[in-house]
């Protein structure tokens, strides 16, 4: 359990490290948080603060303190030109997430962010933030989902993948339905085609 604990951290901080900075505006910032217990709503919400000009900063799944399970994800006001569009993936298999993930990338949908939710039937899922800016040239992306308990066999699928011309974009430690735990983690690479 060590190992996957150093493991996630150190690739949250090499993720962390890689992302790009953004300067600070003028007038400090303006932040919109949105919480929902259903993914779709949540698409629906981020889709329409991104109309009003937010942009997408941060998710999380977790508990509330009435015992319900809750979506959250923060927006702020980007004052960049641009018109973005979002897409919420949310499954509990990740053949299907790998399936929903080569889709919305073949859209030019580019990943940025990830949690694990525990959905109102109990499921606890993968959920995948999303974002297409349609002021950008179109670009399309290729995903590779890479799921293991084994710490040493991540390590061997990520260097086959990262020769290949992936690189790491999210890590969760998502529960099996069989009651283990795994690492899960996103990879991307800019389709050539």
């Amino acid at each position: 359990m060590l190992r996957i604990v150093t493991l996630c951290t150190w690739m949250l901080g090499v993720a962390l490290a890689a992302g790009p900075a953004r300067a600070q505006p003028a007038d400090g910032y303006d932040y919109l948080v949105l919480a929902t217990s259903r993914t779709s709503t949540m698409e629906r919400e981020m889709n329409e603060a991104a109309e009003d000009g937010y942009r997408f900063e941060a998710v999380m799944g977790g508990d509330r303190e009435v015992g319900d399970t809750e979506l959250v994800a923060v927006m702020a006001r980007d004052p960049s030109p641009g018109r973005r569009s979002y897409r919420v993936l949310a499954t509990a298999q990740t053949s299907t997430m790998q399936a929903e993930l080569e889709e919305a990338g073949a859209d030019g949908y580019d990943h940025r962010g990830q949690t694990v939710y525990s959905s109102l039937f109990g499921a606890r899922e993968i959920v995948v933030i999303l974002e297409r800016d349609e002021a950008a040239p179109a670009v399309r992306y290729d995903y590779e989902l890479l799921a293991t308990n084994r710490t040493s066999t991540m390590q061997r699928e990520l260097n086959t993948a990262g020769r290949r011309g992936f690189e790491v974009v999210g890590l969760t430690v998502a529960e099996t339905e069989f009651g283990g735990f795994e690492l899960v983690v996103i990879t991307r690479r800019v389709d050539a085609r």
